[in-house]
Order: structure tokens, then C-alpha cells, then sequence
């Protein structure tokens, strides 16, 4: 698996006097094979990161590499082939009118990659899901199940990156657990590097090994995960919100 490195990345949404900078200069490094999160508000620029990495959103500036190599350099095939993402709504990330099958065979055939039965029998079977839900569509799916579909997806490249974009925060309290372990497992069997937004601190606390706090576009402060249960940050605003955080889970 490679390593993924972000430095001085700046975006901007709007043009001219009317330009609003989201992110104004946000630099961190995951080792390979690493889960690294990234925790804050709505609005701190935490997807709006994993949007540049992946480059569906290209009009950012500064360096973004995988392995040593830039993301602007990669082709769109070698970029599919390194990274995927999983997006934070099963219900929106499916095409509502494609089985399971067209899903999953799709990037297959786009990439040449050959033994498609195999590989999405394997994928399938990787995710935890009966290889005969591949007749199945969206609709006929749990919301747990659409999302085992989603990274089933994101797994049929073989990338050695995942950006994984509050995967869970859609799902039952009961389902969310049960996708977490599965992701857990993926990385421990296939060694993933993982770049992992997140509002739920213990969320974090159970996947990640380091995490970036973030307030307005900004990085205030990268913890391990072992800072979280006596609160470690130094930056008041992280010390805040972990102290939220702790505060919520004493009450419940």
C-alpha cells in the first residue's frame, strides 16, 4: 500500500472579490497502510479535502501526492486504479436502475481487468454479502447492505487508497458498528492506507491511528488516537471539542 501526502493544498469556492477560501493551507502526511481521520464542524473542509485528493474537485492549488507521485500527474485509469472513495450516503452513492451486477462489473470492464465473475464474487464475499444479492437492486437492499455494495465498489480496483467520507453516519445505530469491523478486517487482510472523515470522535477512536482536528479550513492540531480518552490536544479549540465529545459519552 503507498503513503498519502498533503502539503500547503489551498481552494477556493466562488471567483473574483466573491472568492471564498475554504481551505487556506492545509498540510499532513498518512503513512502507508495508516487510517487517518479528520474530525470537526460541518463546514471545517473535511470532505471538501477528500474531493481534492480524489480529484473531483481539480481547482485547488499546492501538492497532493500517492506513493511519491502527484495526483495531477496520474492518468484518470491510474488514478481510479490508486484511489477510490466511499461516499457518505448509500442511498445517493448507487444508481438507482443498476443491479448490483452492473455496479460492480462496470469499472471492471472499463479497466480490462478480465475474470469479472471471479472478481465480484470475491468482492462480494469480501464485504460479507451472499454473491446472489448481485441480481439485486439498490431498492431491494438494507441500508447496511447498500453500503457493504458502495465499498464493494470502491474494493474491485484493488486501490491502495481509500477515502472513506462519514461512511457510516447514514445507518442505524445497529448497522453502524457492523461496517466499521468490516472496513477494520479489509484493512487488516489488504493492508488499505484509509483518509477518513469523521464528526464522531469515537468513531475515530476506534479506526484510527492518528487525526487532524480542523476549524475553519485549517489543521489546529494531529493527535493519536490515545489522545483522545484523557483529552491530550493542546490547541484550545481541539481540547473543546474533545471535551464535547467526552462530556456526550459520560451522559449516554
Amino acid at each position: 500500500m503507498k503513503p498519502v501526502k498533503v502539503e500547503n493544498l489551498s481552494m477556493s469556492f466562488g471567483l473574483g472579490a466573491a472568492a471564498v477560501k475554504v481551505l487556506p493551507d492545509v498540510s499532513f502526511d498518512v503513512a502507508a497502510g495508516e487510517c487517518f481521520g479528520l474530525v470537526g464542524e460541518s463546514g471545517s473542509g473535511k470532505s471538501t479535502i477528500l474531493l481534492c485528493v480524489s480529484m473531483l474537485l481539480s481547482t485547488w492549488s499546492g501538492q497532493i501526492s500517492i506513493g511519491g507521485q502527484s495526483v495531477r500527474g496520474m492518468s484518470v485509469a491510474e488514478r481510479c486504479r490508486s484511489l477510490q472513495m466511499v461516499f457518505q450516503d448509500p442511498y445517493g452513492s448507487l444508481h438507482p436502475r443498476q443491479s448490483v451486477r452492473t455496479t460492480l462489473s462496470e469499472p471492471i470492464r472499463i479497466h480490462r481487468m478480465g475474470d469479472m465473475e471471479d472478481r465480484m464474487a470475491q468482492a462480494m464475499t469480501d464485504v460479507g454479502l451472499p454473491v446472489s444479492f448481485l441480481d439485486r437492486f439498490p431498492h431491494q437492499l438494507s441500508g447496511g447492505q447498500r453500503q457493504r455494495v458502495a465499498i464493494a465498489r470502491a474494493l474491485i480496483l484493488e486501490p491502495h487508497v481509500l477515502l472513506l467520507d462519514e461512511p457510516t453516519s447514514a445507518l442505524d445505530v445497529s448497522v453502524q458498528a457492523e461496517i466499521l469491523n468490516l472496513l477494520q478486517r479489509l484493512q487488516a487482510e489488504k493492508g488499505f492506507t484509509y483518509l477518513m472523515v469523521s464528526h464522531d470522535l469515537a468513531v475515530v477512536d476506534h479506526m484510527c491511528d492518528r487525526f487532524a482536528v480542523m476549524q475553519r479550513g485549517e489543521v489546529t492540531e494531529i493527535l493519536p488516537r490515545e489522545a483522545i480518552p484523557g483529552n491530550g490536544a493542546t490547541h484550545p479549540y481541539a481540547r473543546q471539542l474533545i471535551d464535547a465529545s467526552l462530556a456526550y459519552e459520560r451522559a449516554i
